[in-house]
């Protein structure tokens, strides 16, 4: 059975408005606006996006398959967060999956992979002028992200696709961290250097070292 061209606009419609929802409770939930524990209200919600509830419980119907809420019967959509077991378990697949990453990226990188690495790292140091914090997470997820890419394996990436959610999580706690930023950008400066040189134990060992200080920065901050 066809579906109508009006037919087909109403759905494209309500899957952008869901994606919309979607994206911006993401964003809130990633960078800590809505902490963990904190009740989703839907009647809240829907008056803040100004919809009905259909795809707003869509939005947290996916919500819940990227394991940023969780529906409790009878009690309502809770965030999940990241607790600190949740850290220690994220920064070990971290370490293994990016060093990784970036030793194949040694091996594999092409010119133009080189030029779009280099480029994120400016932006990142321009924006961090401006202490935007919500564009050096995007950055530092971008660079990483071009990284695993440039590493050519496609099991690899999506592995890192599926862990998404809660590398960002982690990624956002650590850089909130006073400090953290420009020990980053110094830390990314090096791993590309060594990429570009095609030093592939050498970008690992920077991977590793610079895994273990993100982790680091946040512990630190959880246990202040």
């Amino acid at each position: 059975m066809w579906l109508k061209d009006e037919d087909m606009e109403g759905r494209s419609g309500k899957n952008n408005l869901r994606n919309r929802i979607f994206q911006q409770l993401e964003s809130d939930i990633v960078s800590g606006k809505y902490p963990s524990g904190y009740n989703l209200s839907e009647k809240t919600l829907t008056e803040k996006f100004g919809v009905s509830r259909t795809p707003l419980r869509e939005a947290l119907a996916q919500l819940e398959l990227e394991g940023l809420v969780e529906f409790v019967p009878h009690k309502g959509v809770f965030v999940l967060g990241i607790s600190r077991q949740d850290i220690e378990d994220i920064y070990l697949i971290k370490l293994t999956i990016e060093s990784l990453a970036a030793k194949l990226a040694s091996e594999r990188i092409e010119k133009e992979e080189l030029t779009e690495l280099e480029e994120t790292l400016n932006l990142t140091e321009f924006y961090m002028g401006k202490g935007d914090l919500e564009k050096l997470v995007e950055l530092d997820s971008r660079f990483h992200d071009l990284i695993c890419k440039a590493s050519k394996n496609r099991p690899l990436r999506a592995m890192l696709t599926t862990f998404h959610n809660y590398a960002k999580m982690a990624r956002y706690k650590s850089i909130t961290t006073p400090g953290r930023a420009a020990k980053m950008l110094s830390e990314h400066r090096n791993l590309l250097e060594a990429i570009a040189k095609g030093d592939g134990e050498l970008a690992y060992a920077l991977s590793v070292e610079h895994t273990t200080n993100a982790k680091g920065s946040i512990v630190e901050a959880l246990q202040e």
